[in-house]
């Protein structure tokens, strides 16, 4: 009696876990619960092993089956983010793009710079970036390191930043206007490295995919974002979306590659971190999309206190 109850808990985990798999890989994402629910698959892939293991204790074969296909089903969308690519050949200028949630701009000033002074990037994207904040952090220096600067003004979550060692002008991109006043916005800059080679670097903060208005902000700020084209392309910043979403794969399949998963890096989780239970999952929601033609050296994530966002620093080297 035990045995049958354990068999069919079992095969209850592996329907749900099949329809978990079968939603993620058919690209389908129903709006609201599941744009949210689908951010955690690792950890659906990793709770897959599990009924796989009980069925081999259970030496059930229709069980092990089945349990197996969903666990390889699994893998096709997440190893693939834990094992390294290669880069094309690229000889041209390194760039070092660091791009940070400030999370209302709660980070203290001095922490912000100090970091800044210690991994020396080259362009530096901030969002949720106030005019407070923007005084602070210029009095305390940051303008002598990275002297060029754009700002987006905006207070809480609507504001951004883009400073850069190397000159900065607008750009000219056809991102589209948010569809809510106060919803985060893209911030779009051409960078002159060097020689005269020049990148266009785009700040992002995507709408989350949460309550209300913000639902039907979220897929459309993804959208907004300018596919791969023939001028070199980065974006750096909060996509509010993570490799398990339909909506960030297309833009990335129009040219681009992520560095995180690139370096082999793609379950380095980014969010929350900050007033938050320790034991709450965390997902991958911040993301540097680089042209394919660029090469990335290295991906990393950094803890800057007071943020619920690790900060991501990646060196890049331009064609």
């Amino acid at each position: 009696m035990r045995r049958r109850v354990g068999g069919a808990v079992l095969w209850l985990m592996v329907a749900g876990l099949a329809g978990w798999a079968g939603l993620r890989l058919s690209g389908w994402e129903p709006k609201f619960l599941w744009s949210q629910l689908v951010s955690f698959t690792p950890y659906a892939a990793a709770l897959s092993v599990v009924p796989l293991g009980f069925a081999f204790h259970l030496r059930s074969w229709p069980l092990i089956a089945a349990a197996l296909a969903v666990t390889c089903a699994f893998a096709v969308a997440v190893v693939p983010r834990a094992v390294p690519e290669g880069n094309p050949p690229a000889a041209g200028p390194v760039l070092r793009v660091m791009a940070v949630n400030l999370l209302h701009s709660s980070v203290l000033p001095p922490v912000l710079v100090e970091t800044v002074q210690r991994e020396r990037p080259d362009v530096l994207n901030l969002l949720e970036f106030t005019g407070l904040m923007r005084e602070r952090v210029e009095e305390l220096g940051l303008a002598r390191l990275l002297p060029y600067r754009i700002v987006l003004p905006g207070e809480d979550s609507s504001g951004a930043a883009i400073y850069s060692r190397y000159p900065l002008r607008a750009a000219d991109l056809p991102i589209a206007a948010p569809p809510f006043e106060e919803s985060p916005r893209h911030l779009p800059a051409v960078v002159t490295l060097p020689g005269g080679r020049e990148a266009e670097i785009v700040a992002v903060h995507a709408c989350a995919p949460s309550e209300g208005w913000r639902t039907a902000c979220w897929a459309s700020s993804i959208r907004a974002l300018p596919p791969a084209a023939a001028p070199l392309r980065i974006l750096a910043g909060d996509f509010n979306s993570t490799l398990d979403h339909a909506v960030l794969r297309d833009l990335i399949a129009t040219g681009y590659r992520d560095a995180a998963d690139v370096t082999g890096k793609g379950l380095s989780m980014t969010w929350p971190y900050y007033e938050q239970p320790r034991l709450f999952p965390k997902v991958a929601i911040d993301h540097v999309l680089a042209d394919r033609r660029i090469a990335i050296r290295s991906f990393q994530t950094l803890r800057v206190p007071r943020t619920d966002h690790r900060a991501t620093l990646t060196e890049l080297v331009l064609p």
